[in-house]
């Protein structure tokens, strides 16, 4: 099966490979030619604006976006649209918030051009292990395509299924990181707890090459643990700083949204707030209040 591959960042590039590698005939495009080039070179067609990919391909033809979330997304569409005919699909690979995608395939349905979105976790261990796909679509439409998301899950029949109408594939991927979060912030704050406590001199990495095997809580997230702290026993040089990109918001929200409590979500999300603020305010107030009404001590820059 053929397809277009647009944007060739590690994900995009790694998918590319994997599908030239199943059989696929895969055009790639991306701004940057030089990435485009370094994948021709591993047996991928190479395009140089968005039209051409578009004219290398046989209708029914299938374009694969790996861009950022939000405008560039609509952007690209808005670039690809005129050049597509009915019958033709656009497949979302990125992470979307899902009321996007709900929008863009109605926005997409009158003109006739099918819109699938796929929330994809692997990360860049997908091209040796597979990727996890959750496909929202067309069934027909999905169907049609299946050779493709066959190829870059786990296996055939593992590790990937359409979950339901256009929207959904996003949404169980917004929800699968939003408890991503939760079982980072666990791990992370167990061990850490292990690490203050001084008398026993425990052995992070001993400890978890311990519960890697036989272990309730082992894990993949585990195992890159394990391997990030034989790398850097005592993490040097990385700093405290942890990005949040929108997923566990979104997963947040909509819990509101629907009155349904998600509170380690929530926790690990709060935390990811107070690790981007190198100087939290709220703790400033709080040592201020307890000086005011106790006379608590206050350290100070000088002091700390």
């Amino acid at each position: 099966m053929e397809l277009g591959m647009i944007g060739l960042g590690k994900m995009g590039g790694f998918m590319t490979e994997r599908l030239v590698r199943g059989g696929h005939r895969v055009i790639g495009f991306d701004r940057d030619p030089a990435v485009v080039q370094k994948l021709a070179e591993k047996g991928a067609g190479s395009a140089n604006s968005l039209d051409n990919i578009i004219s290398q391909l046989k209708p029914p033809r299938a374009i694969w976006l790996m861009v950022p979330a939000g405008d560039p997304v609509d952007q690209t569409i808005a670039a690809l649209v005129p050049h597509l005919a009915p019958g033709d699909t656009i497949i979302d690979g990125g992470n979307s918030y899902y009321k996007d995608s709900v929008r863009r395939a109605a926005a997409l349905a009158p003109k006739k051009i099918n819109f699938v979105d796929c929330g994809t976790s692997g990360g860049v261990w997908g091209l040796t292990e597979g990727y996890s796909m959750m496909v929202g679509g067309d069934a027909d439409v999905v169907k049609r395509l299946s050779p493709i998301f066959e190829t870059l899950a786990p296996g055939p029949d593992k590790g990937w299924g359409r979950v339901g109408p256009a929207g959904s594939g996003h949404f169980v991927k917004m929800v699968h990181n939003g408890i991503e979060y939760g079982i980072m912030q666990a791990y992370a704050e167990g061990l850490d707890l292990l690490r203050h406590k001084k008398e026993f001199s425990l052995d992070l990495l001993q400890i978890g090459k311990i519960w890697q095997f036989g272990s309730v809580i082992r894990s993949w997230l585990l195992d890159l643990t394990v391997d990030a702290l034989s790398k850097n026993p005592t993490l040097a040089g990385i700093e405290g700083y942890v990005t949040d990109s929108g997923e566990g918001r979104w997963t947040v929200i909509e819990g509101v949204e629907l009155g349904v409590p998600v509170p380690v979500i929530s926790g690990a999300l709060d935390m990811r707030f107070r690790s981007q603020d190198p100087e939290p305010f709220a703790n400033k107030l709080l040592a201020m209040m307890r000086h005011e009404f106790g006379g608590h001590a206050v350290k100070t820059a000088s002091t700390k």
